[in-house]
């Protein structure tokens, strides 16, 4: 592992990229002020890992998992919300954000 500092990295990056690529380095540290600041490692270096089908077979997904959709739906386009009161409305009718409110009543 090779530790450059930051002026000699911007003059001669191509030299330690080909270093990179033909392995001669595995990893090239580089420091701003004597502090490592970034690292340089070939495109393949970090492996990725499998994302997709991790949790295969960790949980049963149940055959009523979309029963509530509609409601769902309803819910976040504000239909039917008979819980809030005319305070919570602006001069034109329309709700206030979440956030003013729960500011407004923590004061």
């Amino acid at each position: 592992m090779e530790i450059v500092n930051m002026l000699e990295a911007k003059s001669s990056l191509s030299r330690l990229v080909d270093a990179i690529e033909k392995g001669r380095e595995r990893e090239i540290i580089l420091a701003r002020n004597g502090r490592p600041a970034a690292k340089l490692v070939p495109v393949d270096a970090e492996p990725t890992g499998q994302r997709i089908g991790v949790a295969k077979g960790m949980f049963v997904v149940p055959d009523n998992i979309d029963r509530h959709n509609d409601e769902v739906a309803r819910l976040f386009s504000g239909e039917g919300q008979s819980w809030r009161s005319g305070s919570e409305q602006n001069s034109e009718g329309s709700l206030r954000p979440w956030f003013e409110l729960v500011l407004a009543n923590s004061r």
